[in-house]
């Protein structure tokens, strides 16, 4: 009697293991920049229906958020808009003896919004940065209506807030400068409001003015297209980028691999970003 239900036993067990192993599902997690979360889920959305046995888990919270979650273990892939900052790096070499690995997956370029009121339409990067630093307060000092400027913001966690303020504000932001949770939020704010300014994502310009942007008093006035994206000829493009701690392996390797790919890359446009090539 013993016996048999010994057999009943290690019958249930081994018909537990096989199912088990007909339904383990290879996950990879992601977690940052938040102008990339859209693009990253659909990446994952794809891969998924053409991998039925692996979960990408995306999730945003801010580039220097998901480059934290990288440095605790808590990602394995950290979004970012901006690159990493020396002090991430050293993180990573004291918890793993590792530099990191940096993967850039495409391009992006950060629009300054006006509202379509406005009769100011080129600045200067010198002029964009002096409004955002409070140096320029009224649109008069630049050829447009006597009102005071409006200033909207990212938040410090964000990789925008950063490449925004290392290459083109250049010194603190305003006090004045209200911090908006997202690019939507900013792109919202700027639509209401006829004196307003804010920056973002080129993907995100709609019902506001894209302002042409000049590199200098002398150079041509830009606007934020493919075209002058991809060639690198408006003057605030920017890398979007994958980190990790070590060269990635299997599953998350392999869905890397799926985004550089012909395949990955040719879905970036639709959702309003560029690819690499």
């Amino acid at each position: 009697m013993k016996t048999t239900k010994l057999k009943v036993a290690l019958i249930v067990l081994v018909v537990m293991g096989i199912g088990f192993s007909f339904t383990t599902i290879n996950k990879v997690t992601v977690k940052g920049s938040d102008t990339m979360v859209i693009l990253s889920q659909k990446w994952a959305e794809v891969y998924m229906k053409k991998n039925p046995g692996t979960s990408i888990q995306v999730t945003g919270g801010g580039s220097g958020v998901g480059l934290a979650a990288l440095i605790n273990g808590s990602t394995d892939i950290a979004n970012s808009s901006r690159p990493i900052k020396p002090s991430e790096v050293e993180k990573l070499k004291a918890r793993y003896n590792s530099m990191g690995v940096e993967i850039p997956c495409a391009k992006d370029g950060l629009s300054i919004y006006l509202n379509k009121s406005n009769a100011v339409s080129t600045l200067t990067i010198k002029q964009i940065g002096q409004i955002f630093a409070g140096k320029i307060t009224n649109w008069k000092e630049v050829g447009g209506a006597d009102a005071p400027i409006k200033l909207y913001g990212r938040e410090s966690s964000s990789g925008t807030f950063t490449f925004f303020k290392d290459n083109v504000v250049r010194t603190d932001f305003s006090p004045a400068c209200q911090t908006l949770p997202g690019t939507a939020a900013i792109v919202n704010a700027v639509k209401k409001d006829k004196n307003s300014i804010g920056y973002g994502g080129a993907a995100y310009a709609e019902g506001v003015k894209d302002c042409a942007v000049k590199k200098d008093d002398k150079s041509p006035a830009i606007l934020p297209t493919g075209a002058t994206i991809k060639n690198h000829t408006y003057p605030i493009s920017r890398y979007l980028y994958m980190y990790l701690k070590s060269k990635p392996t299997g599953e998350t390797k392999a869905f890397i691999d799926w985004i550089l790919s012909p395949a990955g890359q040719g879905m970036i446009e639709e959702v309003g970003y560029f690819p690499l090539k």
